[in-house]
């Protein structure tokens, strides 16, 4: 039986533990949560901290690490991906993402700085770096897995959201980056895949925790603890960064710059936008405390006790600057004196190295010959820069281009998860097996090479030049990535698209000029209508035209469907006959049984024959009845979809109910 008295202890141990953790920190979320876990036996809470490997890391790091210092003093689990268990992620996907303005083998040196910097700084600190884990982002983030959970992410974000989260962290324009609305939604996904228990980070990332906290649940990805430390403002009043050299004392600086910079630093005698009260704040007393710091032959034990002396003018500017520079120089001694290494310095000249800009060439373009005769043929389906209505299915093109001789390799692509991104027209669970149902041509997705390329493309283009479907879904603006990847994938010449996928395809042009992609022709056709009027895709099921369908049901489907008497606008059995029938026929007659009474059967050469029949008739007193060319068009269809019927009896019923477990066709 469990003494009292050990239960006090140990509740005292454990409020000890979580006041250690909290302490210093501007804000902490789920503390609730936290508080149980440090009170489950053996139980090791693991935290992580992130930091993208951009900038070279500057003073204010101690602050961070001062707090990490805690979490290891506490017994924390630490991951560090570049994260109580503490492991320190290094963002190096992250760094790339910032506008590409770094090559692979920068980042790579930067990885290796930034993590003996990070070992430095806690060692300098006397704090033990044995349980403090080392991750790059890049040794998950490019993963199938990772990249799945994303594009779902990605379907349940709105654009509104997604900015929001990353107000405080990504530059904020009209229109920004997609890989800027992207970024908070990776630092999410982080907290999974690096099996964490909490985040920690500065409160500037408070946004991004949040959106964690309520997307990370409806994918059943769990919810974590957040932890935050005060933004430390730079020697300049405004925000410590890296890109701004005057705001920030480099780990590397010598005590002549280090004296330079602090002497000329702000510190009217007021607190807000001080940067030099800041450090005494953020800095120096986490690092001292419980102990004291002196100033002009006073011991503080307290900023705020050092504050109110400053502000009420018992201490001068002189007089904290003095302290200032003699407490920092000392710390940076024992970092530097870790950092003396081939190693370090190496990494510190090839991972800030100045790089010429980039120059992006395409590849040498295939060339396809093909003679007089057959570019005849490929003039007669393109028009301009759109496809003649003759030729409303690519696989009609492809048909008529291979029977004219022209050696071609066609592959039907079915964009499953494009789909999935349109606002969940095919839901999750159910793409893979649609991917089957429709016979789609497996493709090579969520490779490294494929992953990273969609993040390049995501660097490339703006949030308002990737909005080319309706909703507010992040996912949407995935589309255009995905389609110009996979003819990228695939080497595609020729791409045969709907004049509905024209903003796309325009999209797809710019995403491979930008990474020095060769791009293919791509010929639009327009699209097919359902018996509603509407585009095949959009149409509701029961006006849907599915190979599937029995005759019954065409003839139902299509019986329905606006056919008004001598009016061609918005005639969908007209439309059918323009775009399928004929083509499908080529030089062949279609032909039309009618009772004498309605003036006997037709033999029609040519849609304009058509159109003319149903509009005057060759004999006037009979034109072409809405009845008898909805039945013609219908015998036709069930005509050329009997085949595919016939094939699929064996497996049809599985196919269908694994695709379409509700019965209905889906919303696309």
């Amino acid at each position: 039986m469990v003494d009292s008295s050990q239960v006090e202890q140990a509740s005292v141990e454990i409020d000890s533990r979580k006041e250690l953790i909290l302490r210093n920190l501007q804000e902490a979320l789920g503390v609730d949560k936290l508080g149980k876990q440090l009170g489950i036996h053996g139980k090791i809470p693991h935290v992580y901290w992130g930091t993208a490997t951009t900038g070279r890391p500057h003073v204010g790091y101690f602050v961070p690490i001062r707090k990490i210092a805690d979490f290891l003093q506490a017994g924390l689990k630490l991951s560090l991906i570049c994260s109580f268990y503490v492991t320190v992620l290094f963002a190096d996907l992250h760094a790339f993402l910032d506008n590409m303005k770094s090559t692979w083998e920068q980042l790579e040196n930067r990885v290796i700085y930034y993590e003996s910097v990070i070992k430095a700084l806690l060692m300098s600190l006397g704090v033990p770096i044995d349980r403090l884990n080392f991750v790059r982002g890049t040794t998950y983030q490019l993963s199938r897995e990772y990249t799945l959970d994303l594009f779902r992410l990605c379907v349940q974000v709105s654009h509104r959201d997604a900015l929001r989260a990353g107000a405080e962290v990504v530059k904020q324009v009209e229109s920004p980056l997609l890989s800027g609305l992207l970024y908070p939604l990776l630092q999410a996904l982080d907290e999974q895949y690096l099996k964490v228990d909490g985040q920690f980070g500065g409160v500037d990332q408070r946004k991004i925790f949040i959106l964690a906290e309520e997307q990370l649940p409806k994918l059943k990805l769990g919810k974590r603890w957040h932890l935050m430390n005060p933004m430390v403002p730079g020697l300049t009043g405004s925000k410590m960064s890296s890109s701004e050299a005057d705001s920030k004392i480099d780990l590397l600086d010598s005590h002549e710059v280090v004296e330079r910079k602090i002497r000329a630093a702000v510190c009217n005698r007021q607190e807000d936008g001080n940067g030099v009260l800041a450090f005494f704040n953020f800095v120096l007393f986490p690092i001292v405390s419980p102990g004291s710091l002196t100033v002009a032959n006073k011991d503080f034990f307290t900023y705020e006790d050092l504050r109110d002396s400053f502000l009420n003018g018992d201490l001068s500017e002189e007089d904290l600057k003095t302290v200032l520079v003699e407490f920092i120089n000392e710390l940076l001694i024992k970092v530097q004196g870790h950092c003396k290494s081939d190693i370090v310095r190496e990494a510190l000249e090839k991972g800030y190295e100045e790089v010429s800009s980039r120059v992006v060439r395409p590849s040498v373009q295939r060339v396809v010959h093909i003679s007089d005769d057959q570019l005849h043929v490929v003039n007669q389906i393109v028009n301009g820069d759109k496809v003649i209505s003759e030729f409303p299915f690519f696989i009609l093109a492809e048909m008529s281009l291979v029977s004219q001789g022209i050696d071609i390799e066609g592959v039907v692509l079915i964009s499953d998860m494009e789909a999935f991104l349109d606002n969940e027209k095919v839901v999750f669970s159910r793409h893979e097996v649609r991917f089957f149902y429709s016979a789609q041509v497996t493709i090579r997705k969520y490779l490294r090479d494929y992953v990273l390329n969609m993040y390049k493309m995501a660097s490339s283009v703006t949030r308002d030049e990737t909005m080319v479907t309706e909703g507010t879904s992040l996912g949407g603006n995935l589309i255009p990535l995905l389609y110009a990847l996979s003819h990228h994938v695939l080497k595609t010449d020729l791409a045969l698209i709907g004049d509905d996928s024209i903003a796309i395809a325009n999209v797809a042009t710019k995403l491979w000029s930008c990474l020095g992609l060769n791009s293919p022709t791509q010929l639009a056709f327009p699209v097919l209508i359902g018996c509603d009027g509407k585009k095949m895709a959009c149409s509701a099921p029961d006006f849907l035209l599915d190979p599937f369908d029995t005759p019954k049901q065409i003839k139902m489907k299509l019986a329905r469907s606006f056919c008004e008497p001598q009016n061609l606008e918005g005639n969908v059995a007209m439309f059918l006959a323009k775009q399928l029938v004929f083509p499908l026929l080529s030089s062949e007659a279609f032909y039309i049984k009618r009772s004498v009474e309605n003036g006997g059967d037709l033999s029609v050469k040519s849609y304009d024959d058509l159109e003319h029949e149903f509009v005057c008739g060759s004999n006037p007193a009979f034109p072409l009845h809405p009845g008898d060319l909805k039945s013609a068009v219908v015998g036709f269809i069930n005509e050329f979809v009997n085949p595919v019927r016939t094939h699929f009896v064996p497996t049809q019923a599985s196919l269908l109910s694994a695709a379409f477990p509700s019965g209905k066709k889906g919303r696309g």
